[in-house]
């Protein structure tokens, strides 16, 4: 089963500075309908604007996933880390017991564009850590490239969690497939471009829950990036 969600439905707020998009419940967006899937409880697309960003606020017990699109971010946090992430790193925070961090736009001229991924971990009250690490796009490109993983598998970034994100760079007309194992789901979000999942077609910002079906085929309808999680 392919179930569909929708850009154009998803919680949405502007707020001059951050024009976001919210797949799932976030912040002031409710929707009990769209509270997440498996472990996967937030994908947020953001972009903002230049010299602007969210100041120092907290977090616990969540695996945090960042995917820069376009553009640069600024990350600081209280356990010392102080980083400029861009597209192709993937940066994981663990939150666990308690983290305070920071996320900016340093340009004076260029939005940032990102996927902010909030996935439940699998134990609570861990302690934080952070991780980033970089992905070529030949290493993307018309292929599935794992990002994370709860085993930190072929240089991905480790959560504690048992899901795997897997992020492609599509040609027009390529095509990747992804075999899930018996009992398993998963989540296709489509960050731009436009594919189709097992011939349903999906546009950028469209995300997919897939249960029951073994193998994903996600063909390239013009240049496409999209993120695939297999969930558990």
């Amino acid at each position: 089963m392919i179930t569909i969600r929708k850009a154009e439905e998803r919680g949405h707020f502007d707020f001059d500075w951050l024009n976001t998009y919210h797949t799932f419940s976030f912040d002031q967006y409710y929707d009990p309908k769209h509270m997440g899937f498996r472990s996967l409880r937030v994908i947020n697309e953001d972009i903002v604007q230049p010299g602007h960003g969210f100041p120092t606020h907290g977090h616990r017990n969540m695996e945090i996933v960042t995917y820069i699109l376009q553009g640069a971010l600024e990350h600081r946090d209280n356990m010392g880390n102080g980083s400029i992430i861009r597209p192709g790193d993937a940066q994981r925070m663990s939150a666990g017991t308690g983290v305070r961090h920071s996320e900016s736009n340093p340009s004076p001229d260029t939005p940032v564009h990102l996927l902010q991924i909030w996935i439940l971990p699998n134990e609570e009250n861990l302690r934080p850590e952070y991780e980033e690490k970089k992905f070529s796009d030949d290493e993307k490109r018309n292929q599935l490239r794992l990002i994370v993983s709860p085993d930190g598998d072929d240089g991905s970034v480790k959560i504690h969690q048992d899901t795997k994100i897997y992020a492609s760079l599509l040609a027009d007309g390529q095509e990747v497939v992804h075999a899930l194992e018996n009992g398993r789901s998963a989540w296709l979000q489509v960050a731009a471009g436009s594919v189709t999942l097992n011939g349903v077609a999906l546009q950028q910002g469209d995300g997919a829950a897939v249960t029951e079906q073994s193998d994903l085929r996600i063909s390239a309808r013009e240049p496409a990036e999209v993120l695939l999680f297999d969930l558990a």
